[in-house]
């Protein structure tokens, strides 16, 4: 489904009323769905009085999309369609379902390798590559005057002796009561698992001078003044071991990956980054485009792919795909294939759902229905008492959807799309059509209709003060053709 941007809604504001009296009476149709006509009156309407957002087609299109997916769904609510059977809750929450599946394969896949042994754990704490470390800092604006810059420095060398002076046994208190990190502060100063290259430069360069057990010296950085110390490991066997695990499997997981990549022989097509760039134009068309992307031993990852991985992604996270430099999309498309070729995994390998997976999945399933059902103002009840026929429920929940949509676009009410699975399962059960000369003839009305509207508000003809020319009493009166 074609998504509003948050700004897009943050500015619409055109209101939900009578729009047909301001149109002809032969209204051209946008877009069709169960049965359920958007005419290209209404969509101009909509988007003319959106004062603050321009009316460009692709925005046309995003709200016509909309119609789309809200009428399909409440016609299935009209028709009282079954929306929690369990092929179609795998279907609407294929992100969702994934990840777990995902998960429980990757617990499987761990657990073939075995567990750190004492021996190995051992091993990698005395080769000191990867280092449990605790600080404490003083922090020292960029900004601040010698006299402070000394003062902050005293504090920093007490805390060291007072450290020092214990062997370090109240490090722990001492970075909680007085460091200013606030991320280690509240964890007695630990920074978590490091390797070199991932602290500032005279940080890691003391804490890797350190042996067991032992305190540096005061150490400057941009940050401030730290005073960092290397516990010994039958201090943090535990958190250093869970660490190292978490660590160990990262590097599995690129390693198998890499591997995977390497004997698919996985190739992104030099043309690739140019359609990327060309999808993100309509995402809706390109949802049964079969053109090859990226090649590999056995299959190809083709747009459509590419497309739902799209809709599977945060929108956040995607929107500047089109504008990333033709290297970063061939990376970005190697990653997505890699992961396709993940799932080919662990659907090969018949991974279920657990039950607790299942019963998340169902919720996250059973809350998106109930909050369209609150947006579009449906209920069973409503339905069944308001309505005799089958094809009158239609029209009821259709006339919710106008009202909901217009509201949206008008800002008067919160905006909460069909999810994009959900969507694209339930648009198999209607039929349903957009017309793109239609959308066309949308944007070009509503930009006709905003020009009339601004030409009217800015200073066009106005009436001129005093009482009309003609009586008002004399009966006569002359019709505008």
């Amino acid at each position: 489904m074609r998504r509003l941007s948050p700004a897009l809604l943050g500015v619409l504001i055109v209101g939900c009323g009578a729009l047909r009296d301001a149109f002809s009476a032969h209204p051209r149709g946008a877009a069709v769905a169960a049965g359920q006509a958007l005419s290209v009156e209404q969509l101009a309407g909509w988007m003319a009085r959106a004062q603050k957002v321009e009316p460009k087609r692709e925005n046309v299109a995003a709200v016509t999309t909309l119609y789309v997916d809200y009428m399909i769904y409440a016609a299935q609510r009209a028709k009282g369609a079954n929306l929690r059977d369990s092929a179609l809750i795998l279907r609407a929450n294929w992100p969702l379902v994934s990840q777990f599946k995902w998960e429980r394969y990757h617990d499987h896949l761990m657990e073939t390798r075995g567990r750190l042994t004492a021996a190995q754990v051992e091993s990698a704490y005395a080769a000191g590559n990867v280092r449990l470390l605790q600080h404490i800092l003083i922090q020292v604006p960029a900004s601040a005057a010698p006299p402070e810059v000394e003062q902050k420095r005293g504090v920093a060398e007490r805390l060291r002796r007072e450290a020092v002076a214990q062997h370090g046994a109240n490090f722990g208190a001492l970075a909680g009561r007085f460091s200013e990190d606030p991320g280690s502060k509240g964890r007695q100063g630990y920074l978590g698992l490091g390797t070199r290259g991932q602290f500032v430069a005279p940080f890691e360069a003391a804490g890797w001078e350190l042996k067991p057990g032992e305190i540096s010296g005061v150490v400057r950085s941009p940050f401030g003044f730290h005073v960092i110390r290397r516990p010994p490991l039958a201090e943090v066997r535990d958190s250093f071991t869970a660490d190292l695990a978490e660590l160990e499997g990262a590097r599995f997981d690129s390693t198998y990956v890499a591997g995977m990549s390497e004997r698919r022989e996985v190739k992104v097509n030099d043309g690739a980054p140019a359609i990327v760039r060309q999808v993100f134009s309509d995402l809706e068309g390109a949802r049964n485009d079969s053109r090859t992307l990226v090649r590999y031993r056995g299959g190809a990852f083709r747009v459509r792919d590419l497309v739902r991985w799209i809709f599977a992604i945060n929108p956040q996270e995607i929107q500047g795909l089109p504008y990333a430099s033709d290297d970063q999309i061939r990376q970005f498309l190697r990653a997505a294939t890699e992961r396709e070729l993940l799932l080919q995994e662990v659907d090969s390998a018949g991974i279920p759902l657990s039950p607790d997976d299942w019963r998340q999945v169902q919720a996250n399933h059973d809350s998106a229905l109930h909050v369209l059902d609150a947006r579009l103002q449906l209920s069973d009840s409503l339905l069944r008492d308001s309505a005799a026929t089958p094809e009158a429920r239609v029209r009821l929940a259709g006339a919710h959807v106008n009202a909901y949509l217009g509201r949206v676009v008008g800002g008067e009410a919160g905006f909460f799309p069909v999810p994009a699975f959900l969507a694209s399962a339930l648009r198999e059960r209607e039929p349903w059509s957009i017309s793109a000369a239609g959308v066309a003839e949308a944007t070009d009305r509503a930009k006709a209709l905003r020009a009339q509207g601004d030409s009217t508000r800015g200073g066009g003809i106005r009436r001129a003060p005093g009482p009309p020319p003609i009586p008002s009493d004399t009966g006569h009166r002359q019709t505008i053709q």
